[in-house]
């Protein structure tokens, strides 16, 4: 626990020992502080371990399925309770030589360590991502953002079998300030890079000099636009923008109460592939959402991100979580998943029912 600036000029020594006395009290609550923020899309490690497995974390199996999540979990469980909270505070902007190479995605192994597991070199879950795509940070405490700073590896880096660096990222993006709405996009080009990359994501936040240091784990395609050789803009476009939501095959129905869903293929490999739902609101604002589908050829979810999945047989639903929920008229958001196939990969038929 923090104790604020103003308490600290004031001196307040029996604040400090009194909240001192609780700070197991509270970095042991069986739930996420809501106080600050992280990326989401893709998502950062310990957000990702965090939504995968955050009502099942004590599950065996994860140690084969997701096992830099397991490790991380075994390591410390707070790392993910406590997945919004990882920053650093008084850095000044000379953000490389507060965070050392091998120790990125720990902020420089800030609050005494605490996500130290974080740093860990393997195979972490990776999200499919198209090489122009819109990287989303959610900010709970709306602190806003004097800006954010968005790297990717180079191409050739292997984030399994190698420490992450300072010179094994390229920035791709600064972006410019953002008010305090809570919810921060930016159009990221990787440009050409294939495989396995690590998104670096530093975000300044604009109430203290409180920088957030976050990695995600992403699998590129290819195909991409190339970067631009000057500095983007505040919010560039890629030179030939896709749309911020995929537009579904059929109008979406007017009426109160109304989504439909747009199912996309990202990637796909020997026994595993990745997909994109778009769900979008109708002519009414909505409160929740769920997309129901029956796979035709037996495909079966291994992980999923940004929404609740439950399968039954070749019978799946994914539901809204607590920050997605909720749309305005014709508004969109996404979730994604990785899964596995044999033989056949086809298309299934989605359904959404608002709520």
């Amino acid at each position: 626990m923090k104790i604020s600036r103003t308490a600290r000029r004031l001196g307040l020594g029996a604040v400090v020992g009194l909240l001192a006395s609780f700070t197991m009290v509270v970095v042991n609550q069986a739930g996420p502080a809501s106080a600050h923020g992280s990326v989401t899309n893709p998502p950062s490690r310990n957000y990702g371990c965090y939504e995968r497995w955050g009502s099942d974390h004590l599950n065996p199996a994860m140690a084969q399925s997701d096992p830099m999540c397991w490790q991380a979990w075994q390591a410390n469980p707070n790392t993910m309770w406590n997945w919004n909270g990882l920053y650093r505070e008084n850095v000044g902007g000379n953000h490389q030589a507060a965070v050392p190479d091998g120790q990125l995605c720990s902020g420089g192994r800030t609050q005494n360590g605490l996500y130290a597991s974080l740093d860990a070199v393997g195979a972490w879950t990776a999200k499919p991502m198209p090489n122009n795509f819109t990287l989303t940070l959610t900010d709970g405490a709306k602190h806003g953002a004097d800006y954010m700073l968005i790297y990717i590896t180079k191409q050739g880096f292997d984030p399994t079998t190698q420490p992450l660096t300072w010179n094994s990222l390229e920035l791709v993006l600064r972006t410019g300030s953002y008010p305090t709405t809570g919810l921060y996009e930016a159009q990221v080009n990787a440009g050409n890079r294939t495989g396995r990359h690590v998104v670096y994501t530093i975000w300044q936040a604009s109430h203290l000099d409180q920088p957030y240091y976050l990695c995600s784990d992403v699998i590129f395609g290819g195909g991409g636009n190339p970067p631009p050789t000057t500095p983007p803009p505040t919010t560039p476009p890629p030179t030939t923008p896709p749309p911020t939501t995929p537009p579904p095959t059929t109008p979406p129905p007017a009426g109160n109460g109304a989504c439909t869903a747009t199912y996309r293929k990202s990637s796909e490999w020997s026994g595993g592939f990745g997909a994109e739902v778009t769900v979008k609101a109708g002519n009414a604002a909505i409160s929740g959402w769920t997309v129901a589908w029956t796979w035709p050829n037996g495909q079966s979810i291994t992980n999923a991100w940004n929404a609740t999945v439950t399968s039954s047989g070749s019978s799946v639903s994914a539901s809204n979580v607590a920050y997605n929920g909720s749309l305005s008229a014709n508004a969109s958001t996404s979730f994604g998943f990785n899964a596995s196939w044999n033989g056949t990969n086809s298309t299934p038929t989605l359904t959404c029912t608002a709520r």
